[in-house]
């Protein structure tokens, strides 16, 4: 299955968009906002728990991020409410589960064999806020091919998205115009290396998800 495969060329997925297909596992379904493969695929994601809904255990080669959008979200080190950020690297293993329901951004087999930092980050947490150039930034997850980050934008504050990598956009909270387009909280941008590109929030700011660098686990063909 290709889903926004091409990655030589922009990708969106408005909220007003979303299509939500069942997984495998009773309660819990999804929004596919890029997909190489099958069902064990390098996938981007929101993912909906209704409550009570479980994962049985298993592995996750090429690694799991997960930023927790709504609800709680568990597994076997704790549970974790809207805010969380975890990385689960490549090898390891778990069982999620949501006893009252959550919604989650997941990327899946998008890590290097050598990124073995295990990550566990409330983002609610003002210690893990600094003043940036653009607005204040929450850094997530940084190496020598991609960096991680929230960033909080003021009321109709803007930032030029870094062009000379891959750009990744989750709309975490606000509202944000760019191209004389809207979009809304829970919106997905994808921008290939290019001229920089404008955003500019809403009068009541906005909370981004960034991720620059390269593209994780994807083969050539799936680019072209």
């Amino acid at each position: 299955m290709l889903v926004n495969a091409d990655f030589t060329r922009p990708a969106v997925v408005a909220v007003e968009d979303y299509h939500w297909v069942a997984s495998p596992q009773a309660g819990v379904e999804r929004v596919m906002l890029d997909r190489v493969g099958a069902e064990k695929a390098r996938a981007t994601s929101i993912v909906r728990y209704a409550p009570g809904s479980v994962f049985p255990s298993h592995g996750h080669p090429g690694g799991e991020e997960i930023l927790v959008l709504d609800g709680t979200f568990a597994d076997d080190d704790g549970h974790y409410p809207a805010g969380w950020y975890l990385r689960n690297p490549s090898g390891s293993m778990h069982a999620p589960s949501s006893p009252k329901g959550a919604v989650i951004f997941v990327k899946l087999r998008q890590m290097r064999e050598d990124d073995q930092l295990m990550v566990r980050l409330d983002t609610y947490d003002p210690a893990n806020w600094r003043p940036g150039r653009d607005g204040s930034v929450c850094p997530l997850y940084s190496n020598d091919s991609e960096e991680v980050y929230l960033l909080r934008l003021k009321g109709e504050g803007s930032v030029f998205g870094n062009r000379s990598t891959q750009t990744e956009i989750l709309i975490v909270a606000g509202e944000v115009f760019t191209n004389g387009h809207r979009f809304a909280s829970g919106s997905w941008l994808r921008f290939p290396p290019g001229p920089p590109e404008q955003l500019q929030a809403g009068t009541q700011g906005a909370t981004l998800y960034l991720r620059l660098g390269e593209s994780i686990g994807v083969s050539q063909e799936a680019s072209v």
